[in-house]
């Protein structure tokens, strides 16, 4: 793509007063009705936070960890950003203050700095400026949306914000500022209270940042009077102070904020012309499908962090989009692995039409994986296992069908005498936890005539991947001769993408991670057939 020849604008999203009021969805939610206005717009994510990515987090920290197809691991708002744009994102959309430093830290040592005192400015808000122009440089975007993860006040994001101030000053009407606030609304007065927002933008002018627009998060609709209120106090335009009312699904946002103008406001803000009237509809016919199923199916997800959705946030859209694809509403019963055993797996998995056992690491709760996996398998219920889920599969069939006592997988049982689960070769000799798994897009090639086929409908596939341990081939034989197909294959290395039972209706496991592709725009095949196999089930 030619490089564009008028400057690259820049917005920036900041939240303030609380954080989790959903700066991802309203930067996706911006972005995709500059995308239906005809502009090419990208979105990434600034973490202040000093882990140098998402990867060693533990998920209950930080919900799940997203993975791109140039293998980087990053923030689950990307999700978003991918689900709502239909483009995929890259190791450039997600920049953590521990990378920050590591690069400024790493230069200093090469003696790039030429022996100068290395000081937070300017040399690490330079270092974040050149960041969050990278994307804007390749010459494929119009439009670079900037979220700045926290909460405006917080001490680590300081120099976030301080590079945004450089900017701004350095590029003038080529950036523009979003602050999402909440406004909250007191029971006893029956009001929404402006004086949290209020500060909140206090804080930030004292950095020297003067938001452009508001977006204010309230749970009731935001009268004239108090976007009055609003504008006076807080500086801004008064058609600048934007209601983000509490949706019932985050789909919704688009729409809720091009009644609110958002897009034009941003716009004429950045001097840009409106171009074309927004295209939503494709996005509005997702919308009334969502909104109007004609049959329900209930499928269990099992896992061991279901206190916490957000650890499997791509698994949960994925089956949005496939049930949309099918007309039909996902009901979702998140079970937790650690409470299953083949005593209660009956009246816990019994009146469910598909079961989904999810990725993770590590032994707990691995048994009542297993566990569900046999009562899938036995009982003809359709299954979909991803990552750990396919291993999960391929122990449960060792010990069930092949009678291979006690077999398991090397990463919770080294000294198993069976280890049909077995660390990949090149992740022996790693020591270092962060960024080493097998990450990324790889390609797998599909074998004839199996259900992996009819799905994607064609021979070679490539999907994303984050792992370490894989199948062990030489347990292969057996497992085919038995029925167990390794139907998807990786063409370099011979690892086993897929398998799949032929002595079954649907019960296919995925080695690789196939929620990272699902959007509203293409929901991923195996979703698709996994819902339309559950929805078969159920009648």
């Amino acid at each position: 793509m030619e490089t564009k020849t008028s400057p690259v604008k820049y917005i920036f999203v900041t939240g303030g007063v609380s954080s989790s009021l959903g700066k991802g969805i309203i930067s996706a939610s911006l972005a995709k009705l500059l995308q239906a206005r005809g502009y090419s717009a990208t979105i990434q994510k600034l973490d202040p936070y000093i882990n140098v990515d998402p990867g060693t987090l533990n998920p209950y920290e930080h919900g799940e960890c997203f993975v791109t197809n140039d293998g980087a691991e990053t923030d689950l708002d990307l999700g978003h950003y991918e689900r709502f744009l239909n483009v995929p994102t890259s190791q450039s959309n997600n920049v953590t203050t521990g990378r920050i430093y590591q690069t400024v830290i790493n230069k200093e040592r090469e003696g790039a700095y030429l022996g100068k005192t290395v000081q937070v400015i300017p040399h690490i808000t330079d270092e974040i400026k050149r960041r969050i122009k990278l994307l804007g440089e390749t010459g494929q975007f119009e439009v670079v949306i900037t979220e700045i993860g926290g909460t405006v006040g917080d001490i680590e994001s300081l120099p976030f914000i301080e590079a945004v101030r450089q900017m701004i000053w350095e590029m003038g009407s080529n950036c523009a500022v979003i602050h999402l606030t909440l406004l909250p609304y007191l029971t006893v007065t029956g009001e929404l209270k402006t004086k949290p927002t209020q500060h909140s933008v206090k804080t930030l002018l004292e950095y020297g940042v003067q938001p452009d627009i508001l977006v204010c998060r309230s749970e009731k609709p935001v009268n004239a009077e108090i976007r009055r209120k609003l504008a006076l106090f807080c500086n801004v335009n008064v058609n600048a102070v934007i209601e983000s009312i509490d949706a019932s699904t985050i789909y919704d946002v688009p729409l809720l904020m091009l009644k609110e103008q958002l897009d034009k406001v941003v716009l004429a803000k950045l001097k840009l012309p409106l171009r074309q009237e927004p295209d939503m509809e494709g996005w509005k016919n997702f919308l009334g499908k969502l909104k109007n199923p004609t049959s329900e199916v209930k499928i269990g997800l099992i896992g061991k962090y279901i206190e916490l959705k957000d650890a499997y946030k791509s698994i949960a859209e994925a089956l949005i989009h496939a049930g949309v694809s099918n007309e039909t509403k996902v009901n979702v019963e998140w079970i937790h692995s650690e409470k299953l055993d083949d005593k209660n797996v009956q009246e816990k998995l019994g009146t469910l039409h598909g079961i989904l056992v999810a990725p993770g690491f590590g032994d707990r709760g691995i048994e009542g994986k297993i566990n569900a996996i046999k009562f899938a398998r036995e009982q003809k219920i359709p299954f979909l296992g991803i990552c750990l889920g396919m291993q999960c599969a391929v122990i449960e069939f060792s010990r069930n069908v092949l009678g291979l006592e006690n077999a398991h997988s090397t990463e919770m049982a080294p000294e198993t005498k069976y280890p049909v689960i077995d660390i990949m070769d090149e992740q022996k000799n790693i020591t270092k936890k962060g960024g080493t798994m097998r990450l990324g897009e790889y390609p797998c090639n599909i074998s004839k005539n199996t259900k992996a086929a009819a799905i994607y409908g064609k021979s070679r596939i490539s999907e994303r991947h984050r792992h370490r341990y894989e199948f062990n081939n030489k347990f292969l034989k057996k497992f085919e001769d038995a029925g167990m197909l390794a139907s998807g294959v990786n063409p370099n290395g011979s690892l086993v993408e897929i398998i799949e039972y032929k002595n079954h209706p649907w019960f296919i496991g995925v080695q690789f991670h196939p929620e990272y592709k699902s959007t509203v725009e293409n929901p991923h095949p195996l979703f698709v057939k996994f819902v339309k196999a559950a929805l078969d089930y159920s009648r």
